[in-house]
């Protein structure tokens, strides 16, 4: 298992952009999946005859063309751009106070800045490549920004608190990518 990790952030290394796009496309496409066979449109029709794999590719395209160059370049931003503006004294030992404290001011950063950004970037991307309008965008965005903008608040502080402090940067992307599996099932359905 650690030869797998390793590869991946020796790939990562090398070639980030194509590294956190291929790794992005898939699991957005999975958590599209997952959504599609756990939460079927109509119950009496089975699973797999339901099953779109056009929409699963509309969500590899939004997570692999998309998000993933926007999160790398986010989450660079946030690690070199974004610390608490009081600094500790270094004397007293307190670096992993300064740490915390620097970490809660990107999640604050990412929740109040990206999230009300990315959740109608989603939703207006995902609807242009299913073919429809403004109309239809302005009606997503009417009937679901708030909902999900809440729930997003209530699921991705905590995470990001925890991606942010124990997490390499290089590896950051990956794992919100990984939980994001159950969270674009969420947007999915």
């Amino acid at each position: 298992m650690s030869s797998i990790i390793n590869n991946y952030v020796s790939f990562i290394n090398r070639r980030p952009f194509l590294g956190n796009a291929i790794s992005t496309a898939l699991l957005f496409g999975s958590g599209d999946s997952l959504a599609q066979l756990l939460f079927p449109l109509n119950s009496n029709i089975s699973t797999l005859s339901q099953f779109d794999p056009i929409r699963t590719i509309r969500g590899m395209i939004y997570g692999g063309i998309i998000f993933s160059p926007i999160g790398w370049k986010w989450y660079r931003f946030l690690q070199n751009r974004i610390s608490f503006p009081i600094k500790l004294n270094a004397k007293n030992n307190k670096n992993h106070q300064q740490k915390l404290l620097d970490t809660i001011a990107r999640v604050a950063v990412d929740q109040l800045i990206w999230a009300p950004i990315g959740v109608p970037l989603y939703f207006t991307a995902m609807t242009l490549m299913e073919g429809e309008g403004l109309n239809s965008i302005k009606k997503k965005l009417n009937d679901k920004y708030y909902e999900t903008l809440i729930t997003n608040w209530k699921v991705w502080p905590t995470f990001q608190l925890a991606n942010f402090y124990f997490i390499p940067l290089d590896l950051r992307l990956f794992s919100v990518n990984f939980v994001s599996i159950f969270w674009n099932c969420y947007m999915s359905y």
